[in-house]
């Protein structure tokens, strides 16, 4: 490989890299500042849903159809499209007048960070070949795990310091240094003539997870028998049902219903749902319950799951070592499991609270299951499938992730009773436990190693 080859590979991870950091950590770097938006904005508990899933709801449900507009328009294009958009929506979010026009410039800046993603990793497929191609893939993976690992540390500084507001600009200065690095990379954008974009798939999805979703929430102020609750329910599960149906018949599917034959993908999607949707609830959960419940600064909060980022950071690349050697299914069923004591250890969280004592021992036994889980998680269900389609399984993989998270922070409300205080705290605790126990079970039951690894 030629010395130019070779910078223009690093130029094109790093900008992969960037433009995933983006929409990975506003997705956390929210969460501790929700208290003071809250105080600011009004609107209580279903206000801080709405702020959460505002952006899971078109993220999640755009982000397999990003795929196919960077084949139809190039991967660069649909790359500078969503920096410009979640740029846009970001500085919208901080000038935000009262919490309506905030949900909007969220959803907004969903659809953005929907672009990004897979255009990031379709521009690492295409320009990285075999073993390389691996390589990256891993460093990207790390990159954006570490996302949304630092995105409540820095989010409760910002609060603290700053202002809530600032926080939505953390993004402003990587979005300017991925779309410069655009410009001097001497990259040929690939499009695909015969590609499609499923617009219909596309419109199911989004009304069926706004639907769902907006029922859910909506359900502990208006009630179950209210219309305007279980109307939009049956239409969101009538719209999703739809697009499962759309999916089969459609000649570029934003979903492969094939893939889900594999049953490492298969198994390995749903304990994603499980271990992911627990992730969601446990990071907005812990993040107001510190703050509104325990009375720490928003900063205190944040650094709170600091020892989960430093666990993932020293030994994540380890542990996906030793799953290539020994194969994916013994981590992916002993780290959810790890993962569920580290969040039934909240339980003894109480009016007298104790950081050292009582949430420490949580954080620490959550972050080494999350390491232990997260690597060959990804390896599982990418390996599982052909490396040529390798893009729309990671996609996939992307959108039942979001798709979790969004769907486990809409039924917060329910889970918490309404009030998140310090039953509500534990009833939530309870909740992501058994998640994350589910997800170990399906793992152990559902998952096989590849023969190699045997």
């Amino acid at each position: 490989m030629t010395d130019a080859a070779a910078r223009s590979q690093r130029l094109v991870l790093l900008i992969a890299i960037l433009a995933s950091f983006v929409s990975f950590l506003d997705g956390t770097v929210v969460n501790v500042a929700l208290p003071a938006i809250q105080r600011e904005l009004g609107g209580g508990l279903v206000t801080q849903q709405w702020v959460v899933d505002g952006y899971l709801i078109t993220l999640g449900a755009l982000i397999l159809v990003a795929g196919s507009l960077s084949d139809v328009f190039g991967r660069i294009v649909v790359l500078r499209a969503g920096l410009i958009g979640f740029a846009a929506a970001s500085l919208a979010i901080a000038a935000a007048p009262d919490p309506l026009f905030l949900v909007v410039a969220r959803g907004v800046q969903g659809i953005a960070g929907a672009l990004l993603v897979p255009s990031s990793l379709a521009l690492i497929t295409s320009t990285f070949r075999g073993p390389a191609q691996a390589r990256a893939i891993g460093t990207w993976t790390g990159a954006t795990t570490a996302a949304m690992l630092v995105g409540p540390v820095l989010g409760g500084v910002f609060v603290d310091l700053v202002s809530w507001r600032l926080v939505f600009l953390i993004n402003v200065l990587p979005i300017a240094a991925t779309l410069w690095l655009l410009t001097i990379l001497h990259h040929r954008d690939q499009r695909d003539p015969a590609a499609t974009v499923d617009w219909i798939g596309a419109v199911l999805c989004t009304a069926g997870l706004g639907g769902t979703v907006f029922a859910l929430i909506e359900q502990e102020r208006l009630g179950w028998s209210s219309p305007a609750i279980w109307g939009p329910l049956a239409g969101g599960i009538l719209c999703l049902a739809g697009f499962v149906m759309r999916q089969r018949v459609a000649a570029s599917p934003m979903m492969p219903l094939g893939l889900f034959r594999v049953r490492n993908f298969s198994a390995g999607n749903l304990a994603t749902w499980f271990v992911y949707g627990a992730l969601g609830l446990n990071g907005l959960v812990l993040g107001v319950y510190l703050q509104q419940g325990a009375g720490l600064p928003a900063t205190l909060a944040g650094l709170a799951s600091l020892p989960s980022t430093v666990i993932m950071i020293l030994f994540s690349s380890r542990v996906g070592t030793w799953a290539g050697k020994i194969g994916p299914r013994l981590f992916m069923t002993v780290g959810p499991l790890i993962m569920a004591v580290g969040v039934a250890l909240l339980l003894t969280v109480s009016d007298d609270f104790n950081y050292w004592t009582q949430v420490l021992p949580s954080v620490v036994l959550f972050g080494i299951g999350l390491t232990i889980t997260v690597a060959p998680l990804t390896s599982a269900i990418l390996g599982s499938i052909d490396p040529a389609r390798s893009g729309i399984a990671s996609a996939v993989n992307n959108a039942v992730a979001r798709v979790a998270g969004l769907i486990a922070v809409a039924t917060l409300g329910v889970i918490a009773g309404g009030a998140l205080n310090l039953d509500g705290f534990h009833r939530s605790a309870i909740v992501t436990a058994v998640l994350l126990a589910v997800g170990g079970v399906i793992s152990f039951l559902g998952i096989r190693n590849p023969p190699a690894a045997s």
